[in-house]
């Protein structure tokens, strides 16, 4: 019985076929067709996320209110290239990174 099992596994498909180059176009139609998908459903929005968030981070000003990262809600006193003081509270400061700041208010 055992040998059965081992001569119809290593047996060839029926038919007298040996499985030639045709059979790799529908995997690799597939393969496409995946990468598309994962394209258009993750890759695509996450670039477009990340430009409008570049966008919103260049068109900071002094004045504009903000919401970091952590959470913390306040209105921008002075701005850097990297740097942000962010006044949270009537005399109290914060200097933060810029890519911390997450909306505009």
């Amino acid at each position: 019985m055992l040998e059965l099992a081992n001569l119809l596994m290593f047996a060839p498909p029926p038919g007298g076929q040996q499985g030639g180059a045709g059979s790799f176009l529908p995997t690799i139609i597939f393969f496409v067709f995946m990468i598309l998908i994962m394209y258009f459903f993750m890759i695509r929005p996450q670039t477009k996320r990340q430009k409008e968030h570049q966008n919103m981070l260049a068109s900071l000003k002094k004045g504009d209110k903000v919401v970091t990262s952590a959470g913390i809600h306040g209105t921008i006193t002075e701005i850097d290239d990297k740097t942000i003081v962010l006044q949270i509270a009537e005399n109290t400061k914060i200097k933060i990174e810029k890519h911390a700041i997450t909306a505009k208010l």
